[in-house]
Order: structure tokens, then C-alpha cells, then sequence
């Protein structure tokens, strides 16, 4: 997967309409989002992080920005950040995105999963819910979407889907976006879906698990795929195998399912210090049966987990986050993913992870702007 060169972020910010009173505005919008981006990307978690720091390196950003009026406060950085409309943020979002990697090309795996920041509810509200899309192999956010108040997943991965560039990708997505909707808003997008299949579509589920039953008693009879992967790392043995099929027509009211073609059945057998585990998933696909192409699609899904969720968490201490004024939480949460897809398009490999990254651009000016395109 090709990358082009970064868009300035003053350019991404641009498009952002300031929802401030212009006669009380002393501090130019761009420019604080500038400052934002490189606090967050230094190791900031709070508007408190990011105005210390900011003051700290004033001399450093005024090599770039003109900051006529200094530093503003935390609590002005919270207002703005309550303020900004997230639509355009997310928009900004994309566009920049989309100038780095115009084209994802054809079977990359883009994984749709939700996640709750869980300390940014309050008490007349539910904590924020953001649904990203995830370019598994390359570790990109492509964009994300809240899910509205009092509704979930099923709403929000529809407007979601509406907004990227999918043709010829893979889209993976877990039980909770089971829907033939949505299926369908894939397949109108030019893509190709794996959808797993779960409690929360019952019946489907026990027609696939009656099926697969009656295929482990005489599997030479019934025509289908097979691939085995064995992995073993750090004391731990884990053995892959993939089933696919191609008789939908065997499953619960298949011609509700947008162009299917296949399901796929994928186990997973893990020792771990002397225990094992038994795990059986199913899931159905625009794909063919080709069952080694499915189990690699349906492997790289889970990189959404320990790629972007674990490492929100971890490296951002996204789950910490306390932010609940308006748009807020919403609104820092994308200026994280923005930070780290900086991090993740660093051409030269370095050990250490996210973390390790952040703690460079904070001792490093040189690597800073390099990162942030300002050089």
C-alpha cells in the first residue's frame, strides 16, 4: 500500500468553520488546532497537558505559527473543543486521509469496530461511542462516526460506510453489524463483505452450526475449502483451521444477504501454559469460498483491536479521559487518531511502539516537525 506525502495540518484545519463570536476571538482556530496536534503528539492527554506544554515550547511553535496572543488557557481549549461541529472535524478528518492514501487497492481489509470512551458520559448523557474504520495492514484510521444518542452501531456504520473510498477492499465488520443494510451499503460502496455471525442473528446461526455439524460427519461429501495456520510464540501454541462453503442456499433465508456467496466457518484451538481453549466462529461473505483468503481476511480484522483499540487505551489512556463538555470527548478523540496515523506514517521503523514514538517527537524539534509536515 502506497502513501503519498503529508498535507500541512494547517491545510487539513482550514475547511473548519470557528464556531466562536468573531468580535471575542483572540486566538486564530487553525492555529490552536496546530498547537493541539503537537501536545497530543508529544504525550498531552488533557487540555491542562496541552496548555503546559504549549507554553514550554512557545519559542519552538512560534518558528511556524504566529500565536499573536500566546498560549490560551485549558479552559479555553476545552470550550473550543466543546464547540467545534464533529461533522467537520471528522470531514477534515477524511480529506486528509484521503491525500496520504488515495487508494487502498484491491483486498486490503478495512475493519468497522466500535468502541465507548467509558469516562466521558455524564450524568443526562451516555458515554461517546465512536465506530472507526481501520486500514488493517497499514494501522490507519480512514475515518470514524458517533453513534447517535440513545441508538448504537446499526445507525452509525451506515453514515460511516457513506463516506469512504472502498472499491475492491474487504470490509470486515463484527455481530453487531450483521445486518442486511448494512451488507447492502457495502456492496453499493464497490466493496466485498465478511460479516460474522452470532446470537444476535439467531436463527442464521443455528442453520450454520446444523450444517457444519452434519459436515464433520462425512466432510468428503460436501465440497469446500480448507486452510490451517499453526502459530507459536511466548509460551503460547494456537492452530488456526478454516472451512469455506459455497451452498448459502443451505443457510436460513440467505436471499435477505446482498450477493452472497459463501460462509466460512473458522476454529481456533489454544495452549497457553498448559490450558487449552476451544473457540468455533461463523460468518458469512460476498467473497467466494476460498477459505484461506477468508481466514487471512478475518485474522487481519482483529488488528482493529490490538492496533487501535488497545492502543487508544494504552498509549492515549483514551479510557481516562474525563472530557464531557458538548463535542469535546468527540472531538479530541479525532485529534488522537490523527496523531496516530502521524506516528504510523514514520518511514523509518523504530523500537518501542507508540509510546516510544511520542517520547521521541517530545525531546526531538527535528522529529516533531518531521512528523507533522512542517518541514
Amino acid at each position: 500500500m502506497e502513501t503519498e506525502s503529508k498535507l500541512r495540518l494547517a491545510d487539513v484545519f482550514v475547511t473548519i468553520r470557528d464556531p466562536r463570536q468573531a468580535r471575542k476571538v483572540k486566538h486564530d482556530l487553525v492555529e490552536l488546532l496546530v498547537v493541539a496536534v503537537n501536545a497530543v503528539l508529544v504525550g498531552a492527554n488533557t487540555f491542562v497537558d496541552i496548555e503546559l506544554w504549549a507554553n514550554e515550547k512557545l519559542d519552538w511553535l512560534h518558528q511556524y505559527l504566529k500565536l499573536e496572543n500566546g498560549i490560551p488557557s485549558h479552559d479555553t481549549f476545552g470550550r473550543l473543543f466543546g464547540l467545534i461541529n464533529p461533522d467537520e472535524f471528522e470531514a477534515a478528518f477524511r480529506r486528509w486521509v484521503g491525500t496520504i492514501l488515495p487508494a487502498l487497492g484491491a483486498d486490503r481489509v478495512v475493519a468497522i469496530d466500535g468502541k465507548t470512551r467509558r469516562r466521558s458520559g455524564k450524568v443526562d448523557a451516555t458515554p461517546l461511542h465512536l465506530v472507526s474504520a481501520f486500514a488493517a495492514d497499514a494501522g490507519l484510521v480512514l475515518g470514524q462516526r458517533a453513534t447517535a444518542e440513545k441508538s448504537n452501531e446499526k445507525t452509525a456504520i451506515p453514515e460511516l460506510l457513506a463516506t469512504l473510498a472502498l472499491e475492491g477492499c474487504i470490509v470486515t465488520i463484527d455481530a453487531m453489524g450483521t445486518q442486511a443494510s448494512i451488507a447492502q451499503a457495502i456492496r453499493d460502496r464497490g466493496a466485498d463483505d465478511i460479516l460474522a455471525v452470532k446470537a444476535n442473528q439467531p436463527t442464521l446461526a443455528d442453520s450454520m452450526r446444523e450444517f457444519f455439524d452434519q459436515f464433520l460427519v462425512a466432510p468428503e461429501q460436501t465440497p469446500h475449502t480448507f486452510t490451517e495456520t499453526v502459530e507459536k510464540s511466548h509460551g503460547r501454541l494456537e492452530t488456526r483451521r478454516g472451512f469455506a462453503f459455497t451452498q448459502p442456499d443451505c443457510l436460513a433465508k440467505p436471499e435477505q444477504w446482498p450477493d452472497l456467496k459463501s460462509f466460512a466457518v473458522i476454529e481456533a484451538e489454544r495452549w497457553i501454559k498448559g490450558k487449552t481453549s476451544f473457540e468455533r466462529r461463523f460468518y458469512i461473505s460476498s467473497l467466494p469460498a476460498d477459505a484461506n483468503r477468508l481466514a487471512r481476511a478475518v485474522r487481519d480484522h482483529w488488528a482493529v483491536e490490538n492496533r487501535l483499540h488497545w492502543c487508544m487505551d494504552v498509549a492515549f489512556a483514551d479510557d481516562q479521559m474525563r472530557v464531557r463538555t458538548r463535542h469535546a470527548a468527540h472531538n479530541l478523540a479525532i485529534l488522537k487518531h490523527i496523531t496516530l496515523n502521524l506516528i504510523r506514517l514514520d518511514p523509518i521503523k523504530r523500537k518501542g511502539g507508540i509510546r516510544a514514538r511520542r517520547f521521541i517527537a517530545a525531546t526531538s524539534d527535528r522529529y516533531r516537525s518531521e512528523l507533522l509536515g512542517l518541514v
